[in-house]
């Protein structure tokens, strides 16, 4: 194996031209070699530092406010090395636009020495040298070739988060301008976002990402993009792995004998091949390695120069940069992901109101999780509540403020707040967390935690249906005959604004009618604006079909593309209706010696049920919750007994006071009627209504699978 050193035959060392990339916040993004030997400060150390910390003299006013400026400039710039020295150079700065809108500045400064020849082959003609004496214009169109190349790259690599496609740009660029076949290796765990572990002894791991070559098919490649391979560790990559810099090989009688000891089958392939040149570079970005690139020659004659690997290492520390960038944000989408369907209903209990079916999709990768989320919570009186919601902004604080949005809506509907006031004092809950999260200044790129809820309350025995909205999209009814309408609504504002108020509307839901809840993200992307969805939406729920989850598909199917610009949370719920066999109830008078003919009327409702064995405690609850109508509440008062997964003995006053519990003392007279219906009883609540309130117990069935609470 030939494996050549950095200077050539003369001990002459390349010229040290210094290209950087700055973003607009005055950030270094990338950094040469030849910045490396000038200043001393490695990439790893220097990106991620302000320019202004090493170019310490004479950058543009206007560079310093944070490079605002987009024309290029020219000046005099004091550059403070690693070891404190001060080195005066003359630099040009070029602005660069991304294809993603962003700009970067190309800083190039050094001298303008011809580069030095390598000992073992001419420049290649790629970075437009040729051979025989050099001329000045020669040099300057070097010069411009190189600068040209690193300009497109910058352009070219990175334009998304997407860890494969950013290692796709570097092998397309590779084999467009340098090399005729380039392979991108990760190292194993990188593409899944984790952190890179130091490799065990032995074999190195890696995932091939990206390859790329002149011929068609990459007939030169061994392992398909997205399998597994390794390198020993003193084999050629493996070696540049371990040093972290890169290397040129001449691909002799003696190289090859390593790539036969590494893979019997790439030895056979380079030699198919005629692979006579090969680069292999270290990936490394902020410390870290994550793999290798290869560039390989066989169909150009020359061999790779000093210069072509300086070239490379340059594309490949751009390139490092962008893939870490993409790594940290698979990691955190990952966590994201992972949270946010943690934090979604794991499992929908069967529920006597309501059958449900429901998806939850994450947006995809280049835009990031949101804070979409649905629920079905069970209520008193065999109601049901559906929810769902979205939250304003993307990633981890997003699906954490989800989280704890869902955890108020729960513990406001234990409490069986109206569907208007529970919107009220969830707005109460998003402002609180604003206030904690701006005083924390962690209020990220939103400047604000908003969320949009619709929340409905759906009774079995009554057949209609309680909406209230805040800034979310309507819902959708589908009739037993397939008829879809959108309810009109009153929509009130989003969460966080607060000081406005939020109204229920109240309509009939015929038994067997389908509720669709959904989240925008559903018939809103940027190809489709929200009444061409909606207009896809209705023509997709009409079709008939006897199951939901067919039915969830379908609307899937029919709205997205597979790569939604933003989550979607769906959720369609079936009604059904509590026969009227199923429901017993008696006006009462506000009279004490009612309380014995309320207990007669339940104990023979109960017969009639076949619940004898319930008889007792029935008995005593029916009587405590009577007197205590009669005695704190007064009339009207009535009496009702649902029979459910649960049996639910329900008495309704005038008063809107609700009782509590309290400890009776030895010699109290009172106080422990609402104790004993809580200790004889699997829960019991209270509940407002327009004409006062509802004291409700509920017991469950011998023999029936009461539902998950």
């Amino acid at each position: 194996m030939c494996e050549d050193a950095v200077a050539d035959g003369s001990g002459t060392q390349p010229a040290d031209q210094v290209i950087a990339l700055v973003d607009g916040s005055g950030s270094i993004t990338a950094w040469s070699d030849g910045a490396r030997r000038l200043l001393g400060y490695s990439a790893a150390e220097a990106v991620g530092r302000m320019a202004r910390d090493l170019l310490t003299a004479g950058l543009p006013e206007a560079a310093l406010r944070g490079w605002a400026v987009r024309e290029a400039w020219a000046a005099t710039v004091q550059g403070r090395g690693r070891d404190g020295h001060r080195v005066s150079m003359p630099v040009h700065a070029q602005p660069l636009t991304r294809g993603d809108g962003e700009v970067l500045w190309m800083l190039t400064a050094g001298d303008t020495r011809p580069p030095a020849r390598s000992r073992d082959a001419e420049p290649s003609p790629g970075l437009g040298q040729r051979s025989g004496p050099e001329t000045a214009d020669d040099t300057a169109e070097h010069y411009r070739r190189r600068l040209s190349i690193i300009s497109e790259a910058s352009l070219r690599i990175g334009t998304t988060l997407d860890l494969k496609r950013t290692a796709e740009e570097l092998a397309e660029i590779g084999t467009d301008r340098i090399a005729d076949f380039v392979v991108v290796d990760l190292l194993d765990g990188v593409l899944d976002g984790n952190e890179v572990e130091a490799a065990p002894p032995g074999r190195l791991v890696f995932c091939r990402a990206a390859q790329r070559s002149v011929l068609e098919g990459c007939p030169e490649s061994v392992v398909p993009v997205g399998h597994k391979l390794t390198h020993l560790d003193q084999s050629p990559p493996g070696r540049a792995l371990a040093t972290g810099r890169g290397s040129r090989h001449r691909i002799d009688e003696a190289a090859m004998m390593w790539w036969a000891a590494d893979s019997p089958d790439r030895q056979l392939s380079m030699e198919k091949h005629g692979i006579h040149s090969v680069l292999i570079v270290p990936l490394q970005a902020r410390g870290i390695t994550l793999g290798l690139a290869i560039f390989c020659r066989h169909q150009s004659p020359e061999p790779f120069t000093e210069d072509d690997l300086t070239l490379v290492e340059e594309l490949t520390g751009l390139a490092a940069v962008c893939v870490d960038n993409a790594r940290r944000y698979a990691r955190e989408r990952a966590t994201a992901v992972a949270l946010q369907k943690s934090l979604l209903p794991q499992h929908v209990p069967p529920q006597a109101a309501v059958d449900v079916a429901s998806r939850y999709l994450p947006a995809c990768a280049q835009v990031g999780v949101g804070g979409d989320w649905y629920d079905v919570i069970p209520l008193s009186g065999a109601r049901v509540a559906l929810v769902v919601g979205d939250v304003v902004g993307r990633g981890l604080r997003a699906s954490a403020t989800m989280g704890r949005l869902r955890t108020a809506v729960h513990t406001l509907a234990d409490v069986d707040l109206a569907p208007a006031e529970l919107l009220t004092s969830l707005d109460d809950v998003v402002l609180r967390l604003g206030r904690e999260q701006s005083a924390a200044g962690d209020l990220g790129d939103s400047g604000e935690v908003s969320a949009t809820c619709l929340y409905a309350v759906y009774d079995p025995v009554s057949r209609r249906c309680t909406v209230a909205s805040a800034g979310h999209v309507p819902l959708a009814v589908v009739s037993p005959e397939g008829k879809v309408s959108f309810p009109d609504l009153t929509v009130g504002p989003p969460l966080g604004l607060g000081g406005l108020p939020f109204e229920a509307v109240e309509f009939d839901v015929p038994e067997g009618s389908v509720l669709a809840l959904y989240t925008d993200g559903l018939v809103e992307d940027l190809e489709r604006d929200f009444d061409t969805g909606l207009a896809i939406m209705r023509r997709t729920l009409g079709m008939h079909s006897a199951s939901l989850e067919q039915t969830c598909d379908r609307l899937l199917e029919a709205l997205q593309n597979g790569r939604q610009a933003d989550d979607v949370a769906l959720l369609l719920a079936r009604t059904r209706a509590l026969d009227t066999s199923q429901v017993a109830s008696w006006s009462l008078p506000a009279d004490p010696a009612i309380v014995a003919e309320a207990r007669k009327a339940a104990s023979e409702q109960l017969v009639k049920w076949g619940l004898e064995d319930s008889t007792f405690t029935t008995e005593l609850v029916v009587s405590e919750l009577v007197t205590n109508a009669i005695r704190y509440g007064g009339g009207p008062i009535q009496l009702r007994l649902i029979r459910d997964a649960a049996l639910i003995c329900e008495v309704s006053d005038a008063s809107s006071t609700a009782p509590h519990l309290r400890r009776a003392r030895v010699f109290d007279e009172g106080g422990r009627g609402l104790l004993l219906v809580a200790q004889l009883t699997d829960r019991w609540g209270t509940r407002q209504v327009p004409s006062g309130k509802i004291i409700w117990a509920e017991q469950a069935l011998a023999g029936a699978s009461p539902q998950a609470r």
